[in-house]
């Protein structure tokens, strides 16, 4: 018989664990960076939620910006109207008539 089929097998060191190691290591911290870092799904969900509230704000700033300017062209010198007119010098002057009686 011969030796050669006897010869011990080679040892494998530690670099094929610590590579192994240095792909999940790796692949954690991208798995994690996906879900929460700055760009990842978390993030993008507080994003939509911070937009659609900007939305509804900015609609109803709108509105107000419509209401505004609508009460600005009914005191205007090309339409005035009279009634808008009484109601605030009544609202901001406090004026009554005389036939009326004031209860707070």
């Amino acid at each position: 018989m011969s030796m050669s089929h006897l010869r011990p097998r080679p040892r494998r060191g530690f670099g094929g664990l610590v590579g192994l190691a240095m792909v999940l290591l790796l692949g954690g911290h991208f798995a994690v960076a996906a879900v929460q870092g700055d760009f990842g799904i978390f993030s993008r969900v507080a994003i939509k939620a911070e937009a659609a509230s900007l939305t509804a704000e900015r609609d109803r700033l709108a509105a107000d910006l419509a209401r505004m300017q609508n009460l600005t062209l009914r005191l205007s010198d090309d339409f005035l109207d009279l009634d808008l007119l009484d109601q605030q010098a009544r609202d901001v002057l406090g004026y009554m008539r005389s036939d009326e009686i004031a209860i707070r």
